[in-house]
């Protein structure tokens, strides 16, 4: 029987006094994780223990779990990657020619899901459509619902792709996912979803978003390790051509007394995509962990938790100048301050850096990003912080 999740107070490592709201920049590694993590490095010592099946057991659990936190269940529709740029370049090796046709983006998106749109679309001669905010900032009235409006009027017949995400990564505007998705379906593009700043944090369903691929780095709010990743892909990938020309991703590549016996033949579902070397004993049963502590903990939890503490800084924040985006249109889990015209970026980051205050800042804004093990005087340190920054302007 697996152990209970312990209390997320006592979860985390994080030094006393340190006002950690950088969530969405890496997680604290929690105490279990890092432990199946030791746990693994010790496994290589003596390889005789480590048997043929143990190659497919951890991982096939792994897709398992990440499956239930996405809302599928389909495990066998769940890759193991090094990375979400991995996944999106699956995905553009395989979305067919880019000529007289256009990938739509959002400006500022995270370069993971934009770079292999870029090259694909050069290369084809097609068009990487980059859709602007309706305002310069967060606190813009009504800017996350403008901005997929303009998502959706970019849409058109001739559009192959739309890769974007569930939030804006420096400033946690959100996007509706419902709407791009069935605005996609209606034209027949593929929807490539990054949804390494939501899946964890919040509760995110394949079914109601319908995304043809969901792609999530392991390190952020799924409270992994670095260098893992899991993404969900839909049956228009079913027949793709991997990255890689590997051996495990094979049928009948369990038995390795066969191994010699070459097969065209691939594993059933998304496993063809699997990154080389996917069963990693010391990363897969960390991310196993980690996610474990996700589901027992829930992303509503989360979600609540982070909404209390988010809107416990933006009125007071909102009220001083500091431009916050709509509470409808911003994630509960990342809020995107931006400083008033007067106010220096670099020496706010300094101001709360002496205050021990780690939060990130990404473009224009200051992004705060909480989790569990975060507290209501965590943002009173950032709120005193930001209103010395702004005082000794």
């Amino acid at each position: 029987m697996a152990a209970p999740p312990p209390d997320p107070g006592d979860a985390f490592q994080l030094p006393s006094g340190l006002h950690y709201l950088n969530c969405a920049y890496m997680s604290p590694l929690p105490r279990s994780v890092e432990a199946a993590g030791i746990r693994g490095i010790r496994r290589k010592r003596v390889p005789s223990r480590i048997g043929s099946e143990d190659f497919f057991q951890e991982c096939d659990a792994l897709r398992t779990r990440f499956a239930r936190l996405v809302g599928s269940g389909e495990s066998d529709r769940v890759a193991l990657l090094p990375a979400v740029s991995y996944g999106v370049a699956v995905v553009a090796k395989n979305a067919g020619s880019l000529q007289g046709r256009n990938v739509v983006v959002v400006r500022d998106q995270f370069p993971g899901n934009v770079y292999a749109w870029m090259e694909a679309a050069r290369s084809d001669g097609g068009e990487l459509r980059i859709v602007d905010s309706p305002g310069p900032s967060a606190g813009h009235p009504g800017r996350g619902a403008g901005w997929t409006q303009r998502v959706l009027e970019a849409v058109d017949q001739d559009t192959a792709v739309v890769a974007m995400a569930p939030v804006h990564w420096t400033d946690g505007t959100r996007f509706d996912l419902e709407a791009v998705g069935h605005r996609c379906r209606e034209v027949g593009a593929l929807f490539v979803v990054d949804g390494t700043q939501w899946v964890g944090a919040a509760p995110f369903s394949v079914d109601r978003v319908r995304p043809d691929a969901l792609i999530c780095a392991g390190y952020k709010w799924l409270l992994g390790p670095y260098s893992l990743a899991a993404g969900y892909f839909g049956a228009r990938f079913d027949q793709g051509i991997p990255l890689e020309a590997g051996w495990i991703t094979r049928a009948g590549s369990r038995d390795f007394a066969s191994l010699v016996n070459y097969t065209d033949e691939y594993a059933p579902g998304a496993v063809r995509y699997d990154v080389g070397e996917r069963s990693n004993f010391i990363l897969v049963p960390m991310l196993l962990e980690a996610l474990r502590l996700v589901e027992a903990w829930s992303p509503e939890r989360v979600e609540r938790h982070c909404r209390g503490l988010t809107d416990l800084m933006a009125r007071p924040l909102a009220e001083r100048g500091f431009g916050v985006e709509e509470r409808e249109w911003r994630a509960p889990h990342i809020l995107g301050l931006t400083l008033p015209p007067e106010m220096d970026g670099n020496e706010t980051r300094r101001t709360l850096e002496a205050r021990r205050v780690q939060v990130s800042l990404r473009g224009s804004a200051v992004r705060v990003s909480p989790y569990l093990y975060n507290e209501p005087s965590d943002v009173e340190a950032l709120v005193e912080g930001l209103m010395e920054a702004l005082e000794g302007r």
